[in-house]
Parts: structure tokens; sequence; C-alpha cells
């Protein structure tokens, strides 16, 4: 697969009124242009999730009207339809070991599983657990993780809906609140933004990530930091990032494909907000540092993808359509700033 870096834009709540928002972009980092990729995607396509496959080097997007894949670096796209009416896909997930295998995470609380790469699917539909809160925008399945030690323990977070766990691969699904809700009854952890309760800023859910030099072990990015389950999801505790970051609203956090040990996050002030920075960890999120530097992140900081063909190459996207890259490990920083000024960006990826 070619070492591009995609970025997916749609729209999104609080967005400038005539603001563009939507697209798939790829750039070629050596020229810094960007081309707009459409041939076979819906039309005026939102994309809030790009997954690439290391199995197969296909590249999965999610869009308004379902999942699509392409097998040629996104000059071309298939749809590959879910059952039923057309659905906002938010998140998609390729097993681990097996590329066939394909989880996507819709809007509700619905994720759909496929085993033949995505030509047929089953609909896997988790009850709604204690503490979901309904908002002023659908609820959706924002991200969903595999345990790389397990590959049938499967973990779906829920925006804004805390966190789902499966232990037979999708098949059934339990609650792993509990935990999340009790952080609530502290003051430091109470929030409440479109709901009718001072949980919702605990099952705020943006991101989730295992590592398999800690397998059982999930980390969540929320709207009040970052938290980490030692227990499979049974018990929680807070990785108080505000020890090393002022910015603390956590938007994603990833583990690296070259060291299971190294991770990184994007934090910020708010969902949408004049700031934002990327912080890296060598030690699994016991101490972190500013990795970013020398460039202006201007609104909330989204995004962050690692090359898993080169651990040099990361990137990372803010909301308001800028995307930042280092080609040697933090040594320098470049603004890629999207074309036209397209704002609303969910989604990077770097090859």
């Amino acid at each position: 697969m070619a070492s591009y870096v995609y970025a997916g834009a749609a729209a999104w709540v609080g967005a400038p009124k005539d603001s563009p928002s939507g697209g798939l972009f790829r750039l070629d980092s050596d020229s810094g242009r960007w081309d707009h990729l459409g041939k076979g995607l819906p039309d005026k396509a939102e994309i809030r999730c790009i997954t690439p496959s290391r199995g197969n080097g296909a590249l999965y997007v999610g869009t308004q009207k379902g999942p699509y894949k392409s097998t040629d670096n996104g000059e071309s796209w298939t749809a590959l339809p879910l059952p039923g009416h057309e659905q906002v896909v938010w998140s998609i997930l390729v097993h681990p070991r097996d590329p066939q295998i394909l989880y996507a995470g819709t809007q509700g609380t619905t994720v759909y599983r496929s085993r033949d790469g995505g030509q047929s699917w089953k609909e896997l539909v988790p009850a709604e657990p204690p503490g979901f809160c309904r908002m002023g925008f659908p609820t959706r399945v924002i991200d969903v993780a595999i345990d790389p030690g397990n590959p049938d323990e499967i973990y779906a977070g829920l925006e804004v809906g805390g966190i789902v766990r499966s232990r037979d691969g999708g098949d059934s699904w339990q609650s792993c609140n509990e935990g999340l809700l009790a952080f609530a009854e502290q003051p430091q952890y109470k929030s409440r933004i479109g709901s009718d309760t001072d949980t919702e800023g605990m099952m705020d859910t943006h991101a989730l990530a295992i590592s398999a030099a800690r397998p059982g072990t999930l980390y969540l990015a929320n709207r009040m930091g970052l938290f980490r389950s030692p227990d499979k999801g049974a018990s929680w505790q807070p990785m108080d990032v505000g020890r090393f970051s002022p910015l603390t609203y956590a938007r994603d956090v990833q583990v690296s494909p070259h060291d299971p040990r190294t991770m990184f996050a994007a934090l910020s002030v708010a969902a949408v907000s004049d700031e934002g920075s990327l912080y890296r960890s060598h030690d699994l999120g016991e101490t972190w540092q500013r990795f970013d530097h020398g460039v202006s992140i201007e609104s909330t900081l989204m995004v962050v993808s690692q090359s898993a063909a080169r651990a040099d190459r990361v990137y990372c996207a803010a909301r308001r359509g800028q995307v930042f890259g280092t080609e040697d490990g933090g040594k320098s920083w470049r603004e890629h700033r999207l074309p036209d000024g397209v704002q609303g960006v969910y989604a990077i990826a770097a090859l």
C-alpha cells in the first residue's frame, strides 16, 4: 500500500454556518498536495472513520450511507451494503488475525459483523447499558476495539452511552459502565451539557485502545480525560493526564503499531475549542510528554495515526481542518490544511 495520508470530514454540531464540511482527501506528503477522492463514494460523502487493513492492503471508510472499500489507494470505492436501509457508519474494525472479519459500528447502538470481507453482515444489537444518555444528537458506536490477546473479546464505545463488551466475538454483550458511573459521584467528574444527568461526561466515550503489552487492559478517552480498566472493563482507574497536560478533554487514544508500550493521545479543551495538543507516552500511559511542537493547533484535536509501515510517520488532525504530520519521529512538524476551507475532521490514517 502506498504511503499516503488520508483525512475524512463530515458535518458536526457547532460548525460555523455555511462552512464546508465533508469529503475524503488524500495527501501526498512529499508534494503537500491534497486530492479529493470520490469515485464510487456517495454524493457529498461524509467520512467518519478510515481504517486500513494490514492483512490485505484494503482501505475502508464509514459514510452516511454505510461502509465502503478501496483496493487501489482510494482511487475508486465499492459499497459494502449493511442489511436493511442505509446507515451512518462511525467505526470500522478489521480483525487482527483474519482480514475477512470486519466489525462496523453505526448510528444508534448497533454493531455489524462480517466474516467474508464485507460481502454479508450480521446485525449485533447490544442492549442500552446503564448510564446511557439521550442527547440532542443520535447515539453512535464511535469506536470498536479488540483485545489482541483474545480476539473474541470485543469492546464497543458509545457516544454518549459508555462501553459494552462481548466475550464471544459479538454474539452477546455486557455493560462496562458500573465503574465509570461511580466516578460521576465525585464533583470533578460531573458534567452535563445536553442531557438531564451529571453522569453524561463519563458516558461520553470517544476512543478505546488495548495494547498487546497488557492484554485485558482497556484504555478509554472521553470528555473527562483518560481512564484505564485493568480487568476488561470490570473496574476503572483515572490516568490523571492532567498531571502532564493542561488540556484534558480526550478525543483519541492509540497504541503504536511498532511498540505496544507507546501510546498517543489527542487532548483539547472541549468538543468545540480553539486549542489542541498531541501527547505521547512510552510507558503505557504512566507518564506523558507533549509530542507536537512548532505548529499551532487552533481547534479541538480529533484524531491521531501512526503509520504501520514507518514508525517515524505520525499524523493528527484538528476539527477545523488542520492536519499536522511528522516524518522524522517528532523532530519536525508540518501543517497541511485541508483544501477549500473544509472543516469537520473526524478521521485520519497515515499509511
